[in-house]
């Protein structure tokens, strides 16, 4: 009890305000901090009615959870099969996922509700990938299932989450118009599984979006894969494969069209041109001077246009001297341009292949240079070089001097040294580098036997992110050195070349032709430094069916690389390393 009659009302009032928040801030429960991630994706506890459940009568499926969910993109990700006049609602309460069934059911017939991505936990996010329940309003629920695997065409990698959908012959021609409502997608090996199918005929596709993941095919941005003959379902099918690959469009189409803020303009287009050119058909003059470079490609372009005192600009796209496309640029006289000549090399980790010679590009084409304003430093000394210009590259030039091994360089471009076009200057830059050493590369030779002679094939070195590094024509038993390789892992794979045209080609959906067969060689061609491996390839006449490569993971770093796969595909004979 207080007995101090002098003190104040109010002091006595927050003193015991004060003492109670202590109190109950103490015995508080808090929310544990750090731990784990969560990384599990919700967990079915009950179904009611039960999954499989035959006479089905009810108007409402409770699905009941081990957390609490949301729904996530479900007009996109949930369908019905057969599909209903009325979409079935979805409601979540909490821990349950009621979906109520507002339109009539046909008697005898096995109905199967996929959600695809749609369920979630409502925490972290984590996907419930592939979950359906099946019902059957008759006594017997259909139960034929068909599964498979999916590959890239090209890099005969697994394809993951591809969608893999099924449509009855009787609405095939509903494709790429329509949502598939009986689908799934595939795991993390490529692999996959449609059940509660019925007896009947089918085509098969698989999907690969780019984005928006609506189970519409957009030849523009997905690949595709499918088996050409349709399917008659009357037993269980497993073992199918699909290959999905990115079509060639069969009609020419600028994707992107932009006047830059420098005054450059750049079109991409939806497929790569033979022997591409540009004309400026309007106004004409502007045609005389004007200069452009095509990516490596020949599927966009950069052009730049001397004389920017026009309101618009008509430019026609050509290939094989045929005109394609024209496209339309206007501009106003009061617009203003800002230019920075920006300068890259092709040094690796501050590092100069001793093979090559020093590149330097820029990105706008060039005038002229002051060779006098371009040092070059070895021990501090200013050494005398070469500079040509790229003979099919008008944005790069070449730097030709006697390396000398594990020397260190300085290449020191002044200020105003490089006059481009619209009299940009450059501001001054300074690269250090090392020339690497030559003992850090190594050399392959391959010899190649096909067993078909009377085929055409090409042979393609792939480093371990699939990117080619050399391709050469195969028509009879040859002899393929590489010289020069960094030390790293590489593979051969063999294009069987139908049409002996030199290139890999692609396959068509509507005419029903697959992608030219790729054969994977799945040994590791790893390099050593300073060593010369052999090996020798032996084609078979006709290509392997592919085995899914999968995707693995390399520590310490994003990037993928195809596993060592133990399969009874032929593959080269085991050679030999020697030191060089």
């Amino acid at each position: 009890m207080l007995k101090n009659r002098n003190c104040p009302f109010y002091l006595i009032f927050f003193v015991l305000v004060g003492a109670i928040s202590f109190i109950y801030g103490c015995a508080a429960m808090k929310s544990p901090e750090g731990g784990p991630r969560d990384t599990t994706p919700p967990k079915v506890l009950k179904m009611t009615p039960e999954n499989l459940t035959t006479n089905f009568t009810a108007k409402k499926i409770i699905i009941e959870f081990d957390e609490y969910i949301k729904l996530s993109n479900e007009f996109k990700e949930f369908s019905i099969s057969p599909e209903l006049d009325k979409i079935p609602e979805l409601k979540v309460k909490l821990k349950r996922l009621e979906i109520s069934l507002s339109d009539s059911l046909e008697k005898n017939t096995t109905y199967t509700l996929n959600f695809g991505k749609a369920i979630v936990d409502l925490n972290e996010g984590n996907v419930l990938k592939n979950f359906s329940y099946a019902f059957a309003t008759g006594p017997t629920i259909d139960s034929l299932s068909l599964s498979g695997n999916v590959t890239n065409a090209l890099t005969g990698e697994a394809e993951i989450e591809s969608t893999v959908f099924i449509l009855p012959l009787s609405r095939d021609s509903l494709f790429g118009k329509k949502r598939a409502p009986i689908f799934t997608l595939t795991d993390s090996s490529g692999n996959f599984k449609l059940k509660n199918l019925k007896k009947d005929t089918y085509k098969v596709y698989a999907l690969k979006e780019k984005g928006g993941g609506d189970r519409i095919y957009q030849q523009i941005s997905d690949e595709i894969g499918f088996i050409k003959d349709s399917i008659v379902l009357d037993k269980n099918i497993d073992s199918l494969r699909l290959s999905v690959f990115k079509e060639i469009a069969p009609n020419f189409r600028v994707n992107d069209r932009k006047l830059n803020a420098d005054g450059s303009i750049f079109m991409s287009f939806n497929k790569k041109l033979n022997n591409p050119d540009l004309t400026v058909i309007f106004p004409p003059s502007v045609d005389q001077n004007k200069q452009f470079q095509f990516n490596k490609t020949k599927d966009s372009v950069s052009l730049w246009l001397a004389d920017l005192s026009f309101d618009s600009v008509k430019i026609a796209v050509k290939d094989e001297g045929k005109t394609l496309d024209t496209v339309k640029f206007s501009r106003s006289k009061r617009d203003t341009y800002n230019r920075v000549i920006s300068i890259s090399d092709n040094l690796e980790g501050g590092n100069l292949n001793p093979f090559r010679d020093l590149t330097i590009s820029f990105n706008f084409p060039i005038k002229n240079i002051d060779e006098s304003k371009i040092i070059l430093l070895e021990d501090s000394i200013p050494r005398k070089f070469t500079l040509e210009k790229d003979s099919t590259n008008l944005l790069k030039y070449h730097i030709k001097y006697k390396w000398r091994a594990k020397e260190e360089y300085i290449l020191l471009i002044r200020e105003n040294a490089i006059n481009a076009i619209f009299d940009t200057k450059n501001k001054e830059l300074k690269r250090n580098f090392t020339l690497a050493d030559a003992n850090d590369y190594g050399s392959l030779t391959l010899t190649v036997e096909p067993a078909d002679t009377s085929k055409s094939y090409i042979l393609e070195i792939v480093n371990k992110d699939n990117n080619v590094i050399s391709s050469y024509p195969i028509k009879k038993k040859s002899l393929v050195k590489l010289n020069n390789l960094k030390q790293g892992i590489y593979f051969g794979r063999i294009v069987y070349d139908a049409n002996s045209n030199g290139i890999w080609d692609t396959g068509n959906l509507k005419l029903g032709t697959q992608p030219e067969a790729i054969w994977y060689n799945n040994k590791e061609l790893s390099i050593r430094a300073n060593w010369d491996r052999s090996e020798t390839i032996t084609i078979p006449s006709v290509a392997p069916l592919p085995v899914p490569k999968p995707k693995e993971k390399v520590e310490n770093n994003n990037s993928t690389r195809p596993a060592p796969s133990n399969n009874n595909q032929p593959t080269g004979n085991v050679g030999g390393f020697r030191r060089m």
